[in-house]
């Protein structure tokens, strides 16, 4: 087994090695484009996202490694509520008590399941921690410090939408949608209508149970770290180059329509991934192209569903969740949008 698998890594290097000296070849004339100026653009927009969402994944991390510590499943059950609807407000709230931004969100929330919360809650604090919470609450009225109507729609429709989307997760999704081997778990029941995947003591990822000294809580913040950052940064770079090399006056004429400016503020969004403590700056340079649904629909959809983050969320969960969860995300965040401007 070990054998094929280093054949098959050895069918991807040989390719690398007739790439080499075609490099060398060209290396004066990359080196001149690797210094334009466009480049040099890119290198520091991706410097930038990296760096802004960096700390926040960090963070995250850190929590996850001491929830591993001092959360346990009998914990969770506890604190869980019964009934579905009073978890699906406590869990659309609790961004207010741990204001963790969308880069950090995920490690939490993985770590929470696996210690037995049910899917509805976490995906709901998922979709709602990035936007309700004080910080962004905060960052958004110094944005747009003369329309404050656009931060109190921005918390409204995102705790909805959140409130919704975990609605349906308690209806329709029976498994847990985490991604895991499937050689190593065995289904334990949690919750009513949820089947929780439980590891092997032999399993091989990063949710076996260490002994509690600060060597182990730093080699599983480590562990978390790596695992997600690598996505963080994949997603940081391709941002970087279509922000570079897209530019903007191209993508504002594709936003000429009462749809396509929905259509053009949510894909910005998901593009940009920005992080949800300064999207509302971007979003107001905007406030005089674009009404207050598409503004709305930026300032919503991006914290929840970004480039960067769906990266993050595949390496998590199911890729059939995902692609769910992005298209009823997607829906929501538009037709809340365009209602609250139908509204106001």
């Amino acid at each position: 087994m070990k054998m094929a698998a280093n054949l098959k890594l050895l069918s991807f290097l040989i390719p690398c090695a007739f790439l080499v000296p075609v490099l060398i070849t060209m290396a004066p004339n990359l080196k001149g484009a690797w210094n334009s100026e466009a480049l040099q653009n890119m290198k520091t927009v991706f410097i930038s996202i990296f760096l802004e969402a960096a700390p926040f994944l960090l963070i995250g991390v850190l929590l996850s490694s001491l929830m591993q510590w001092f959360v346990s499943e009998e914990m969770i059950r506890k604190l869980t509520p019964k009934n579905p609807v009073g978890g699906v407000l406590v869990a659309g709230l609790l961004g207010i008590v741990f204001p963790i931004c969308e880069c950090g969100m995920i490690p939490v929330v993985r770590r929470l399941m696996h210690k037995g919360m049910p899917p509805y809650i976490a995906v709901t604090f998922i979709l709602s921690g990035p936007v309700v919470n004080p910080i962004v609450f905060t960052a958004t009225l110094l944005a747009f410090p003369s329309h404050p109507e656009i931060t109190i729609a921005r918390m409204g429709l995102a705790f909805a939408v959140a409130a919704a989307i975990g609605g349906l997760v308690y209806m329709f999704v029976r498994q847990n949608p985490l991604r895991k081997p499937k050689a190593t778990v065995t289904e334990v029941k949690t919750h009513p209508g949820f089947k929780m995947a439980q590891p092997h003591s032999h399993s091989t990822d990063h949710d076996h149970v260490h002994d509690k000294n600060w060597r182990s809580f730093f080699i599983h913040a480590g562990d978390e770290f790596v695992d997600m950052s690598k996505y963080l940064v994949i997603g940081a770079l391709i941002t970087a180059c279509i922000q570079t090399f897209i530019s903007r006056s191209d993508l504002i004429s594709l936003g000429n329509g009462p749809v396509a400016s929905y259509a053009f503020m949510m894909g910005f969004a998901y593009v940009l991934s920005l992080c949800s403590t300064s999207d509302a700056f971007v979003a107001s340079a905007f406030s005089h192209t674009f009404a207050l649904g598409p503004l709305l629909s930026f300032l919503v959809l991006g914290p929840m569903l970004d480039f960067k983050s769906t990266l993050m969320l595949l390496s998590t969960f199911r890729t059939r969740f995902v692609i769910g969860l992005s298209l009823v995300i997607i829906a929501l965040v538009f037709a809340g949008s365009w209602l609250i401007k139908l509204l106001a």
